[in-house]
């Protein structure tokens, strides 16, 4: 009985032990859910207070001085070649600049990995910084950290977008390895971003043709195969192959090559053609490729380098018109002049009927110095694709152009130091291209043009001692920086010397910079060609620019940098009454040589009346160029 009652007892005491703290969990639960409810609403709070931290901290980190290494007293940067007139280029070493990109990518991937912790012990919340104000002196980088939850479950989805000024709003493919292109990379910390967002049309087709020209382009089996196609089916009529293809071969100048260059790559993205490019020695070194994991170079081995044997587009249109093109009996490789000296065998290249012959040759060499787009544009067999690609009419090279063209690592160590050393700290940057076409103008016809232009439109301010010129009691200790681009050294030198000797009227300081100065165009000639697209880029992150009409070297900075530049008039001789310095409508190229007939043979007598968004250039009248309606 004894033993029972020990048993009992040990069983009361266990059953006391054991309620004890099944008591103390039903009252201590509800608080504890009260303090959860509490923690959370509290820590939302906290965590917003933590994001702005964040977010200032992102704003105000600014690496223009990481960036902004002066470097050595060289007059050579890089490339091996003078930068200079009288002002010697500092050489800014890629170590320098690659160390501040590099520390740079590190603080920011730093905020970034904060803010995910901050995420996590939150739970919950919304926050969004952008690292803007990379430099207000070399450009933007809005790399943005997005952060979502999900009311449901209460999981937070966290989302980081690189920043679409990256890829130009899915304008560029990603991909690429950095160390093949810097530029690719690092351009948007030099320029400003654009206000013209790709239509997704254009994105879709330029994905779509990337894919043709990784398929079919050269180093492919297929590329292989179509090519032995064409040759052998040379002399027996065209015959259908795997991939079709189109052969920019270069006219002229860098200037005109690289407008035709984009007009040829917006025939290929409507006809479903790959691009290839015949680059000789004299184009090493100027641009990065730009499609992934392919060229656009002809292979050096293709007998397409050698045209001689090639049908012309004037005898194709002659067979056509006495009836003897049957599919049979179309060439299997055709040759195209489009330049503005042979306008006559190519007037109907723009009609439905020659596109419809062309679209079944499967290789066409084309040979332009021209921006022939508008042509493409005229033709209802292109319209309305075009039309659907670019709804802003006066944005295809400006889209085209900053797709193809980015500088190699050559090219862009020389603009990125010349840039930085000389015009990153300016609060305002001036482009003057300077083009004479006639050596036998006067210099000083040609300064006193300059001048008329910069100082009448107030792009450049007055000098103390110049005609009506008053002093200002303004402080304005702004600083503008004129880039010079000319093939001589004494318009640069002339402006830098005025502005060094007498104050401006407005207190602003004016600085005056030239990166080269090669005395005459040279063909051909690979440093030459390096020289010049420094220029054009350097050009192109200008605020304001100045080019001369006709040169197409202006063409393609004002269309790679969005800028619709004042247009210096030609000089026929020795004027004393200079023209007007004009303001262009529109930032696309000039067309200088349109067809002047009708598809039916008609002369064309206005282009304004006849064809939708083709207006008469601004410096040559009679050329035409694309626009948004009306001007």
């Amino acid at each position: 009985m004894e033993i029972l009652q020990t048993a009992l007892d040990k069983m009361e005491q266990s059953f006391k032990r054991f309620m004890t703290p099944f008591a103390v969990f039903f009252i201590a639960f509800p608080i504890l859910i009260v303090t959860l409810i509490m923690y959370r609403n509290s820590n939302s709070t906290l965590f917003e207070g933590v994001s702005e931290s964040v977010e200032l901290g992102a704003k105000t980190h600014n690496v223009s001085n990481e960036l902004g290494s002066t470097g050595s007293n060289n007059t050579t940067n890089g490339g091996g070649f003078p930068l200079g007139g009288k002002a010697r280029v500092h050489n800014i070493s890629d170590q320098n600049i690659g160390d501040g990109i590099e520390r740079h990518n590190k603080t920011v991937s730093e905020v970034r990995d904060q803010k995910i912790q901050n995420v996590t012990a939150a739970t919950e919340g919304t926050v969004t910084a952008n690292n803007n104000n990379l430099s207000s002196k070399v450009g933007s980088k809005n790399d943005s950290l997005v952060v979502t939850s999900s009311t449901n479950d209460s999981t937070a989805r966290v989302e980081i977008r690189q920043n679409e000024d990256k890829l130009l709003h899915g304008l560029l493919a990603s991909g690429f390895h950095e160390s093949s292109c810097l530029s690719r990379f690092q351009f948007h910390l030099y320029r400003k971003a654009s206000p013209h967002i790709p239509s997704p049309y254009l994105i879709s087709k330029l994905r779509n043709y990337e894919e043709i020209h990784r398929k079919c382009g050269p180093n492919t089996r297929a590329f292989d195969r179509s090519i032995v196609k064409i040759v052998r089916s040379k002399n027996n009529g065209a015959i259908a192959t795997m991939c079709k293809y189109l052969v920019w071969t270069p006219a002229n100048g860098l200037g005109n090559q690289m407008i035709s260059i984009v007009a040829t790559f917006l025939y290929a993205i409507l006809t479903d053609r790959v691009l290839l490019v015949r680059f000789g020695k004299d184009k090493h070194g100027l641009f990065c490729e730009p499609f992934l994991n392919s060229t656009w170079i002809l292979p050096q081995n293709s007998p397409f380098w050698n045209d001689n044997h090639v049908e012309t587009y004037k005898s194709l249109l002659e067979k056509n018109k006495s009836n003897n093109t049957s599919k049979g009996h179309l060439p299997s490789s055709v040759f195209l002049h489009l330049q503005h000296t042979r306008d006559d065998p190519e007037k109907f290249f723009h009609c439905d009927h020659s596109q419809d012959l062309l679209k079944k040759v499967p290789l066409l060499i084309l040979q332009s110095d021209q921006y022939f787009v508008p042509s493409l544009f005229m033709t209802p067999f292109f319209n309305s694709k075009i039309d659907k690609m670019f709804p802003e009419k006066d944005t295809i090279f400006h889209h085209l152009g900053r797709y193809l063209f980015h500088p190699s690592n050559e090219a862009w160590r020389l603009i990125s130091g010349f840039y930085q050393k000389n015009l990153a700290k300016a609060d305002e940057r001036i482009g003057l291209q300077i083009r004479v076409f006639n050596p036998a103008t006067p210099k000083q016809s040609v300064m006193e043009l300059i001048f008329s232009c910069i100082i009448k439109n107030q792009l450049l301010p007055e000098v103390l001692g110049m005609k009506n010129s008053v002093s200002s009691s303004s402080k304005n200790k702004t600083v503008k920086a004129v880039l010079v681009a000319s093939l001589y050294p004494e318009y640069g030198e002339n402006l830098r010397a005025m502005y060094l000797r007498k104050p401006t009227v407005t207190g602003e300081v004016v600085e005056v910079y030239q990166a080269s100065h090669e005395e005459h165009q040279k063909f051909n000639d690979n440093m030459h060609n390096i020289k010049a697209w420094v220029d054009m880029y350097l050009l192109s992150l200008s605020d304001v620019l100045v080019t001369t009409s006709l040169s197409t070297f202006g063409y393609v900075a004002q269309g790679l940098g969005n800028l619709r530049p004042w247009l210096l008039q030609r000089l026929a001789g020795n004027e004393k009454h200079f023209p007007t310095c004009k303001r262009d409508f529109s930032m696309e190229p000039c067309y200088h040589i349109p067809p002047k007939h009708f598809c039916n043979g008609k002369p064309i007598e206005d282009f304004a009346s006849s064809f939708g968004y083709l207006m008469k250039c601004k410096d040559f009248s009679f050329g035409v160029k694309l626009v948004n309606g009306s001007v």
